[in-house]
């Protein structure tokens, strides 16, 4: 049988296909190219329709809030996409994730410890921002509708204030004549009018979770513009805040510090803490109050059911310890008493001593730092042979001197529940110091063996 022999030349038309031949001349701009836009463009990573429905809500989240018609997994992406600057009439009630809350305060304020505040961060914004409010609040210039509508949103969130300056009204500069040949400055800061602060009485009563209100009526960080004026506690503001402090009901801690509250301040606020039915804690620590003030918180100790007092660093004396001591006689609530850096002498110290024997609730008691002498010390032991209730007593700073440290070693010897007594800088001399921590150490050794998981583990 023949071959057939066919070359590309004379190969029919369609067995083999053209060949083009390139042009080496041609121009290399003038071909066709594709160049994608993002080099990093990839098929892989092409968002998913639920993402773009996703972050289109995100976008227009103030517009259009959507959140709680989600499912949990898109609820999460699309709250933590959200900026923690959107308004808080918007987010308020609508978000209650402790996520965007934390973003919320840590790009605020940074850092910050949450434990104080019930691990709740959304609980931490919300007072931290309506402490800022206030602290920045300008009587007859700022508008109390900016403190109510943040009040409004916030009011369910609210547990404690801590206030550490309140500013006063902005004076206009004082007007000198030219025959003025005064050139003392100081003689300019306690003429001009009574300045008063924040009034409480547009606030108390709406926060209805309120336990908590720690104040200080002064300036924090004056500088070169101090004037004794920005650390007055005025009768007005003493007056508005007693108001405002028997409409809060549910308030349990009252903390009033470094604002000059004198006899007069203290008496108003008392009566209108009277029978109050919730306060559990009052603090009116570094003020200026006297005998007449003390006179009225003893009165308090027995219309309230207060658990701890805190006046220290005030102006008491005998007269007023005295009136202490008559109210402790007959309390069944107090725990905890600190009264030091007064000035109660003997007079007061015996009479607080004398009360020892008729009051068993007190755990607590500090008289640091109040010019008492061996009388004192007399005193205590006698109470301390009977006493069975007290467990911290604080004699330091006092001038007791040996004699009252051997009264007290020898109440000591007959007392059993006694477990700390600070005896620092008493004159008391070593070897009665000595005897007495022996006691204190016996007793609680006692107390451990008296603990129930001690009693158990013995049992057992």
């Amino acid at each position: 049988m023949p071959v057939l022999n066919m070359s590309k030349s004379t190969a029919p038309a369609g067995i083999y296909p053209p060949v083009t031949k390139l042009n080496p001349a041609a121009d290399p701009r003038k071909m066709r190219r594709i160049i994608a836009e993002d080099p990093e463009w990839s098929l892989a990573i092409v968002p998913s329709l639920r993402n773009l429905c996703l972050q289109h809500i995100v976008q227009h989240f103030e517009e259009k809030p959507v959140l709680n018609n989600l499912l949990p997994s898109q609820k999460a992406f699309v709250l933590e996409k959200l900026p923690s600057s959107l308004p808080l009439s918007l987010t308020a009630n609508l978000i209650s994730d402790e996520g965007y809350w934390r973003r919320c305060c840590e790009d605020r304020w940074g850092m910050r410890d949450v434990s104080e505040y019930d691990h709740s961060w959304k609980r931490m914004f919300f007072e931290r921002h309506l402490e800022n409010i206030i602290e920045l609040f300008i009587p007859d210039q700022t508008e109390p509708k900016s403190v109510l509508d943040v009040v409004a949103l916030c009011q369910n969130y609210v547990r404690r204030l801590k206030i550490t300056q309140l500013l006063p009204p902005i004076k206009n500069p004082p007007k000198f004549d030219e025959d003025d040949t005064s050139d003392s400055a100081s003689d300019l800061g306690n003429d001009g009018p009574s300045m008063d602060h924040f009034d409480f009485r547009i606030l108390l009563n709406k926060l209805t979770n309120m336990e908590e209100l720690q104040l200080v009526y002064g300036v924090r960080g004056c500088g070169m513009n101090f004037e004794w004026n920005l650390f007055e506690f005025t009768f007005s503001d003493c007056e508005f805040l007693a108001k405002a402090l028997k409409s809060c009901t549910t308030l349990k801690i009252l903390k009033i510090n470094q604002s000059k509250v004198d006899d007069e301040k203290c008496r108003m606020l008392v009566s209108h803490l009277l029978d109050h039915p919730s306060l559990l804690e009052l603090d009116l620590s570094h003020n200026i109050i006297g005998d007449r003030g003390a006179r009225a918180i003893g009165k308090l100790l027995n219309r309230s059911h207060l658990k701890r007092l805190d006046i220290y660093d005030n102006h008491i004396r005998g007269t007023g310890a005295q009136a202490l001591a008559h109210a402790l006689s007959k309390n069944t609530s107090l725990l905890s008493l600190n009264l030091r850096l007064n000035q109660v002498g003997d007079e007061g110290g015996q009479a607080l001593a004398q009360a020892l024997l008729k009051n068993h609730i007190l755990l607590n008691l500090h008289l640091g730092a109040n010019e008492l002498t061996e009388p004192t010390a007399t005193a205590l032991s006698h109470a301390l042979v009977h006493n069975s209730t007290l467990r911290r007593l604080n004699l330091s700073c006092n001038r007791l001197g040996e004699d009252g440290g051997r009264a007290l070693e020898e109440g000591m010897s007959h007392n059993n529940s006694l477990l700390e007594c600070d005896m620092r800088l008493t004159g008391v001399g070593l070897e009665s110091e000595y005897c007495i921590k022996r006691h204190l150490r016996t007793n609680q050794a006692k107390g451990m063996r008296d603990t129930p998981a001690s009693r158990r583990s013995i049992e057992n």
